[in-house]
């Protein structure tokens, strides 16, 4: 499995998204967040948005649904144009039923987990999903500063994908920058998002090539 960066859309100006997505150019997928205010205390964009994105953007979308119930809404996200639809399974009412309803739409079936939820209870679930989303920071609002608590999740995360031999991505989410990508790589991570250290930066496009060379460099699997 080769580096993947995602860009969040989160710290782009949503006034010029399609001027944003352009100056990514490189980026694997772009990730979007999508907020209810209920799952988490900020309210961020949704479907319209999606669909517009996807349309004015030939980089494929990664649609991170913070949101409460997502048994119903994410189905919706595969349809307005997500090549890759992460729900919180602190969300989830039945997640296994979800990842396979969301799969058989087309799109990548990828599970959340905040930062005090144990990866360990569901080792079974793992062969039902794409991709697993760590967050390294609580979520809701972007900026915040990576968690250093996490890199052992990580580490045990990538030891139970390696375990039942998975071909799943794992990714992380928060706080990603060049001072923090090259420690979650070691510890197993492959799919990075990073927000404000790509559209914080002068040129977004050399700081997705800057974050992958020090990830790739740094990739022990």
């Amino acid at each position: 499995m080769s580096v993947q960066i995602n860009p969040s859309i989160l710290s782009a100006d949503f006034a010029r998204l399609a001027d944003e997505a352009k100056a990514v150019e490189g980026a694997d997928w772009l990730h979007v967040d999508v907020m209810d205010n209920h799952f988490v205390p900020n309210l961020t964009l949704g479907v319209p948005i999606v669909e517009s994105l996807s349309r004015a953007s030939d980089i494929p979308l990664d649609c991170h649904l913070m949101i409460q119930d997502p048994d119903r809404w994410a189905p919706a996200y595969v349809e307005a144009g997500a090549g890759s639809v992460t729900f919180h399974v602190e969300a989830a009412a039945a997640p296994v039923r979800l990842a396979r309803e969301i799969r058989a739409k087309g799109a990548r079936a990828s599970m959340a987990l905040k930062p005090a939820t144990p990866i360990e209870p569901y080792e079974d679930l793992l062969p039902e999903l794409d991709m697993l989303l760590i967050m390294t920071v609580e979520p809701g609002f972007g900026g915040q500063a990576f968690l250093d608590i996490m890199l052992p999740k990580i580490r045990r995360t990538r030891a139970l994908i390696d375990k039942h031999g998975l071909e799943l991505w794992l990714q992380i989410d928060g706080g990603v920058s060049e001072r923090t990508i090259e420690r979650c790589a070691e510890a197993g991570a492959d799919v990075f998002v990073a927000g404000s250290a790509v559209y914080g930066a002068d040129d977004p496009a050399a700081a997705v090539r800057g974050l992958r060379e020090l990830a790739s460099a740094a990739c022990t699997h």
